[in-house]
C-alpha cells in the first residue's frame, strides 16, 4: 500500500496514512481519463447557437424576375442562401452536445486521476481543515506552509461553506467535495489537496 505523510494546517508532519491500492495505486487508463474529459467539456458546452435559415428570414415573398427570357439565373426568392440577407444554409442550430460513459469507466477515470496524482508527488492529505471564520489570508497561509504551488483542488468529505467562501477569491484554487470531483478538475490541478476525512469518504466510495 503506498503511504503519504500527513500535514496539519501548519504544514508538519502530524502522521503517516496508508492509501488504499484500489483507488490511489491503479494503474492510471489514460483512455478511460481522456474520454472523461472530453465528455466534461462537452457537457460544459450550452449549446445555445442560433442561424436563421431562409424560412426563418424576413423578406424574399415575390420572385425577383420572371423565370425564362432575361439572361440571368432563375431565381425564386431573394432571401435563398446564395442572396444578400438571406438565410444560412446548414448553420447551426440550439442542440445538447451531452453524452454519457459508463459508470465503471467513469470511477476508473477518477481512480486513475488520483493514482497519477499520487506517482507525480502532487497529493497532499491534511489532518484537517477548518476556519472559525471566513478569511482568505488563512486559507493563502494553508497552502503556502504546505507548499502547494500553482492550481490547487481542495477536496473536502462535505460541502463547508466557510471554507469554500475563503477560497473562491484566489486565482487557481477550487473547492469540491468527494460527491462532485471529476477527472477534469483533478488533472487540471498541480496540487491536490485531501483532508484524511475526504481520503476515507474517497476510498469508501471508489474502493
Amino acid at each position: 500500500m503506498p503511504k503519504i505523510d500527513v500535514l496539519n494546517m501548519l504544514g508538519e508532519t502530524v502522521s503517516e496514512l496508508e492509501l488504499s491500492e484500489n483507488v490511489f495505486a491503479v494503474e492510471p487508463n489514460m483512455s478511460a481519463m481522456h474520454i472523461a474529459v472530453v465528455r466534461y467539456l462537452a457537457n460544459q458546452r450550452q449549446g445555445t447557437q442560433n442561424t436563421k435559415t431562409r424560412s426563418e428570414v424576413s423578406g424574399g415573398g415575390k420572385k425577383p424576375w420572371r423565370q425564362k427570357g432575361t439572361g440571368r439565373a432563375r431565381q425564386g426568392s431573394t432571401r435563398a442562401p446564395q442572396w444578400y440577407h438571406g438565410g444560412i444554409a446548414l448553420g447551426p442550430k440550439p442542440r445538447s452536445y451531452n453524452f454519457t460513459i459508463n459508470k465503471k469507466v467513469r470511477q476508473l477515470a477518477i481512480k486513475s486521476a488520483l493514482s497519477s496524482k499520487v506517482l507525480d508527488e502532487a497529493l497532499i492529505v491534511l489532518d484537517a481543515l477548518t476556519l472559525d471564520e471566513i478569511k482568505t489570508k488563512e486559507i493563502v497561509k494553508v497552502l503556502s506552509a504546505v507548499k502547494a504551488e500553482g492550481k490547487a483542488l481542495i477536496v473536502l468529505p462535505e460541502k463547508d461553506d466557510v471554507i469554500y467562501r475563503s477560497a473562491r477569491n484566489i486565482a487557481g484554487v477550487k473547492v469540491a467535495t468527494v460527491g462532485t470531483i471529476n477527472t477534469y478538475d483533478l488533472l487540471n490541478a498541480d496540487t491536490l489537496l485531501l483532508t484524511k476525512d475526504a481520503v476515507a469518504k474517497l476510498e469508501e466510495v471508489y474502493a
